[in-house]
């Protein structure tokens, strides 16, 4: 695990996300029957539920749960892609870190999105334009961020496409021709075009072949070591967590049930969730 510096580079607290209207039974999480986050009279769903963590810079932090479990929905709605029902969210390199990214303005949270965070989904239909080139997606972010200068935008989109392993020759062709694992990697590179602070990574694996998989785990460990970015790395697989995360969260019905080292949550799991899910990996 990375030196981590004493002061997080993101810090999250009480982060709570409702899909629904809600109803007098479900104002509050708390109102909820027993450990579920469904209400069973209006059917609104708590996604996240007093979510608290932080990350630290150049480290990988794990979150793994089931299908439903909230990971994706938390991981995006730090990307601002859903609106918070409530929380805070601070980011070191932002307003000395004093402010609460859920509440600031648009302006602000593209500025957040173009500058200091990248984000690569499960579906790279919904990271990359497939009517693009693969240059013109990296290009995309990089003129988001006021980068205009078209011999520059070259260049960046060259290297980074050289550095997920993409031939050159194929930087002005459109990721709707390439393979999943291609487009994977393509997104990757524009996540990366504004060298993010933070990134974001939202069951990037899932669907690819196995050895598919191994190439991409490997390039974004590689992507650690060499740029120190601190990374959230969502996954139902733990065995996709114990191959990249320092530390892990694990999640279910919205809730954080246990967290620690990744070693220590595979060899000595204490909830029941967690020990379901370690088994599974044996």
């Amino acid at each position: 695990m990375s030196d981590l510096t004493d002061r997080p580079i993101l810090n999250v607290r009480d982060l709570n996300k409702r899909f629904g209207r809600g109803c007098v039974h479900c104002r509050k999480p708390e109102d909820l029957p027993g450990l579920s986050n469904r209400c069973p009279y209006c059917g609104s769903v708590w996604a996240c539920i007093h979510v608290s963590f932080d990350l630290y810079e150049g480290e990988i932090l794990g979150i793994v749960g089931e299908s439903g479990s909230g990971k994706s929905t938390l991981v995006r709605s730090l990307y601002f892609d859903a609106p918070v029902t409530s929380g805070t969210g601070e980011i070191a390199s932002f307003k000395e870190g004093k402010a609460n990214i859920f509440t600031e303005s648009a302006q602000q949270k593209r500025y957040i999105k173009n500058y200091l965070m990248g984000m690569v989904y499960q579906n790279p239909w919904l990271g990359l334009k497939m009517d693009f080139s693969s240059g013109g997606n990296i290009a995309e972010k990089l003129i988001a961020a006021g980068n205009f200068n078209v011999h520059q935008i070259r260049q960046r989109a060259s290297k980074l496409l050289d550095h997920v392993e993409i031939p050159l020759t194929r930087m002005d062709e459109k990721p709707v021709h390439f393979s999943g694992g291609m487009q994977q990697r393509v997104q990757i590179s524009k996540a990366l075009a504004n060298n993010p602070s933070i990134l974001l990574l939202d069951e990037v694996t899932t669907g690819l072949d196995l050895s598919v998989q191994a190439r991409v785990l490997d390039l974004i460990r590689r992507i650690q070591r060499e740029s120190h970015t601190a990374m959230i790395v969502v996954s139902h697989d733990l065995g996709v967590i114990r191959m990249l995360s320092d530390r892990t969260i694990v999640m279910k019905q919205g809730r954080f049930v246990e967290s620690g080292l990744t070693d220590q949550i595979l060899e000595d799991p204490h909830h029941p969730y967690t020990q379901l899910l370690v088994q599974s990996l044996l």
